[in-house]
């Protein structure tokens, strides 16, 4: 990637420079169908109030047959570009950021972009996928180029259908996941409000940082629709090759050890103190995994956006949908810093700090 001579000698010289970007509108689609607690009670054969008990969740969303992924991301798109103030022809990338996409060619963005009426505009788009952290990654690349000057705005949408390839015999995931899509658009900050603010106060992204642990790449797993099991190929594929596979145990064991350090690394590339930061946005992987990850890197409740309990966890969704409600709740106000923190299938830890 081109990188103005400005920028690469501060990159060279630091290599976390602020990155000039700003959230300039959000938005999120929810399915028809909710899913109470109730219901899944019922489908697991448990009794009544088993899965609120263990799991803490009230109710999650469930796609319908008409509600793709594309169709519902386009809708999320709309409500973000609508908060911007923009047309979708106004933006300059669109970046899918999708857990699993809606089919593997072409890009679920692709398929977004025409339902965005931009067949003909030669706006580029495609996805980028890290499963839980779509979006994290969605986000490096889109900050990077608005910050080279080669985009001015950039539209991410996630989507994500978990009810698909959900194994009810194995209720540690096949009562959390939810279905539903969220978008953001990213503009450059103005000058004025970039550069003009007291040292150590400066909008924009300060920090983004992901790390791989593979010694977990066991630990989540959907095994079919790629070139390795292939139905064209394969006449004795498995069904439980089609249904997501999720050892909670050991993805938890690998990030409780991680996530301490890879948040000091992340603070202290962006030379800030955990007390500066005023919202935690982080994956809503589980009710268990919210309280665990509050204890480990040190936030108090309040800090931290929990909405678990009414969305379970949305994949790459889930990380965009919980900004949007820090955004329109107002707890992400100008001057705030908030932290984007989450984990994923592999195992990876990514994490970012923004200063609105």
């Amino acid at each position: 990637m081109y990188l103005p001579a400005d920028l690469h000698k501060k990159i060279t010289r630091d290599r976390n420079p602020i990155l000039p970007i700003r959230i300039e509108g959000t938005g999120v689609y929810r399915p028809r169908k909710m899913l109470n607690s109730a219901e899944i009670d019922c489908r697991l054969g448990w009794r009544s109030g088993q899965t609120a008990q263990s799991y803490r969740i009230e109710s999650r969303a469930v796609a319908g047959p008409d509600e793709t992924s594309s169709v519902m991301a386009a809708r999320a798109a709309r409500v973000a570009l609508d908060a911007a103030g923009i047309a979708a022809d106004e933006v300059d990338l669109v970046l899918g950021a999708f857990g699993v996409g809606e089919q593997p060619i072409p890009a679920t963005a692709a398929l977004v972009h025409a339902q965005l009426g931009l067949q003909q505009s030669g706006i580029p788009a495609y996805d980028i996928g890290a499963t839980c952290l779509s979006f994290m990654a969605a986000l490096d690349q889109a900050s990077l180029k608005i910050a080279a000057g080669q985009v001015r705005r950039v539209l991410i949408v996630s989507a994500d259908i978990a009810s698909v390839g959900l194994d009810w015999s194995h209720p540690e995931a096949a009562a959390i996941f939810g279905d539903g899509a969220a978008a953001v658009v990213l503009g450059r900050q103005p000058e004025a409000e970039a550069g003009g603010r007291q040292a150590g106060r400066q909008a924009g992204l300060l920090a983004l940082r992901m790390e791989t642990w593979s010694e977990g790449r066991e630990a989540c797993v959907l095994a079919a629709g790629g070139t390795r099991i292939n139905p064209a190929r394969d006449d004795g594929i498995a069904p439980a090759d089609a249904l997501f596979r999720m050892d909670g145990q050991a993805a938890f064991r690998v990030a409780a050890r991680r996530l301490p350090r890879f948040l000091a690394r992340l603070l202290a590339s962006a030379g800030v103190a955990r007390d500066q930061i005023d919202v935690v946005i982080p994956h809503q992987a589980s009710a268990q995994a919210l309280d665990h990850a509050r204890a480990l890197i040190g936030f108090g409740k309040t800090q931290v956006v929990d909405i678990f309990a009414t969305h379970g966890n949305q994949i790459a969704t889930s990380i965009p949908t919980a900004l949007h409600h820090a955004v329109t709740t107002g707890r992400m106000e100008k001057g705030k810093l908030a932290l984007l923190i989450g984990t994923s299938a592999g195992i990876s830890v990514g994490g970012a700090l923004i200063r609105v």
